[in-house]
């Protein structure tokens, strides 16, 4: 039922939208996981993987034109940072692998030799890409409506007006990456106070650690991909590339 409402209300969109849904499901369980289980390297195999779904499912969403161009750079810039620093910010902070759920259960199943902090990292640049991406197509959706209705508009003002919506949207989307993170730890945060624990002792455990990292990254994530994008954009969508593109 779900599926047949999103066709009748999103049409072609709402088809792209489930084959991109499908398509990340066939991604992370046959290709992701079991890589990460024979033990390649989790941070390239995340990166390629994470890369590779942000290409086709933004190309779904524009078909292959200027607008996926604008908007894949400005996402693949947004998770390369994510990826430098959540590996940094987990060296820096000593968080090991063992703090994600089920961690130990992989132990024990046989997969000692896996290493656990380098699924960490990769976990906090695959979770943000998600809110990257999306950022990433608002801004480019933004800019080429204002293209469309001020066709003579310059590259700059392009710019500029795509730096504005990308600042009115981070503030919502930094909110919703502290909530997806936060949402799981609710029991674990009523524990905490109704122990009545210090909030500097509860800074200090590595699982609430790890999660600030997430949040934290993530958000700088956001903050590199806004203007990044809103550049691309710009220059890719306005009348001085176009000019340039005849004169070639």
């Amino acid at each position: 039922s779900f599926v047949l409402f999103l066709i009748l209300f999103a049409g072609k969109t709402g088809l792209r939208a489930i084959f991109s849904f499908i398509l990340t499901i066939l991604a992370l369980w046959k290709v992701l996981v079991p890589l990460y289980l024979k033990g390649w390297n989790p941070i390239w195999i995340g990166l390629l993987v994470t890369l590779f779904l942000t290409t086709i499912i933004i190309s779904l969403v524009y078909s292959f034109d200027r607008r996926s161009a604008s908007a894949i750079s400005g996402s693949f810039l947004g998770i390369l940072v994510t990826c430098i620093l959540g590996i940094v910010f987990t060296d820096a902070f000593k968080i090991h692998g063992a703090v994600m759920s089920y961690s130990e259960s992989l132990l024990y199943a046989g997969y000692q030799s896996l290493n656990l902090t380098q699924i960490f990292m990769a976990s906090i640049f695959i979770g943000a890409s998600g809110a990257i991406m999306d950022l990433a197509v608002d801004i480019t959706s933004a800019v080429k409506e204002v293209v469309d209705k001020k066709p003579d508009i310059s590259c700059m003002e392009a710019i500029k007006s795509g730096m504005n919506v990308g600042r009115a949207a981070m503030g919502t989307m930094t909110t919703t990456l502290l909530l997806a993170y936060s949402g799981g730890y609710i029991a674990l945060l009523m524990v905490f106070m109704a122990q009545g624990t210090p909030v500097s002792h509860i800074l200090n455990y590595k699982y609430v650690s790890a999660e600030m990292i997430h949040t934290v990254i993530g958000s700088f994530g956001l903050v590199t991909v806004a203007p990044f994008t809103a550049i691309c954009a710009g220059y890719l969508l306005t009348k001085d590339f176009k000019s340039k593109s005849d004169e070639k």
